[in-house]
């Protein structure tokens, strides 16, 4: 009995270690897009790529994480949903600013 409470402990850890790790990559997200709308209007000189390298890293680490419960994994795939739409308009965006018109 004090086995399965034990493996019952660690999965609720394993839980609220994942539950904050979500939270930390929506809150990375947010950071990021804020930070290209910044680079965007003017008011950086480069566009953030180590922050959104380190965001695709967060992604992947929780990716391959099969821990998850189906809640989790649901917030997981909105948030990179969210991340994806963001990353094609930064995309088009800096597309755009890059090609000369004519």
């Amino acid at each position: 009995m004090p086995d399965f409470r034990s493996r019952q402990q660690q999965r609720k850890e394993e839980s609220i270690s994942i539950d904050q790790q979500l939270a930390r990559l929506e809150e990375d997200i947010r950071r990021l897009k804020i930070d290209f709308d910044v680079y965007f209007n003017g008011g950086s000189k480069r566009p953030p790529h180590e922050a959104r390298g380190r965001v695709e890293a967060t992604i992947k680490r929780i990716s391959d994480n099969r821990n998850l419960t189906y809640a989790q994994r649901y917030f997981f795939n909105n948030l990179v949903a969210r991340y994806t739409s963001y990353r094609e308009l930064w995309r088009r965006t800096l597309k755009a600013r890059n090609e000369p018109t004519f």
